[in-house]
């Protein structure tokens, strides 16, 4: 096996540089859509809060807000890899989902539930473009991941979450 020449590998890192970016950003609505669904539930940040199993609402807020800024700061570090960077937006997507819930229990309404499933279906589609299939380089599940992301935002939105 010859290794890449300049060209191709200039080729390869701008393609990671650019997958690096969409996971980035899909990780960061989420870490919105987190801190918005637990701001909407009376939930501020607090550190020490966080438990190793989180039974109380406020526990799980704290929880679901340290994993999100965790997933958001590792993106940040080390250099572009798809597979791991799809995974930490997965992580937060993942987030996303159980500051949904916990959301979904202060505003009990149509519009926190369709958020709290368009949470879920953000999460799920975040976790097949980390999957085995696509390792966070294909374009078609990213671009699901991107899209169900979308949908998210806008029905978190709808449930006045942000």
């Amino acid at each position: 096996m010859t290794e890449p020449g300049g060209d191709e590998q200039r080729q390869r890192s701008t393609s990671q540089d650019a997958l690096r970016a969409r996971h980035t950003a899909r990780a960061r609505s989420a870490s919105a859509r987190t801190a918005a669904a637990c701001r909407f539930a009376g939930f501020a940040a607090a550190p020490d809060a966080v438990v190793a199993v989180p039974a109380a609402a406020s526990a799980k807020a704290a929880n679901a807000l340290r994993l999100s800024a965790d997933a958001v700061a590792a993106l940040a570090a080390g250099g572009p890899d798809p597979a791991a960077d799809a995974r930490h937006a997965r992580n937060a997507a993942a987030a996303a989902v159980l500051a949904a819930q916990i959301a979904r229990s202060h505003g009990v309404n149509q519009l926190c539930d369709a958020a709290y499933d368009a949470a879920l279906k953000a999460s799920l589609a975040a976790g097949r473009a980390a999957g085995r299939d696509g390792l966070g380089a294909s374009d078609p599940l990213n671009a699901e991941a991107e899209a169900a992301e979308a949908d998210a935002v806008a029905a978190a939105t709808a449930a006045g979450w942000t």
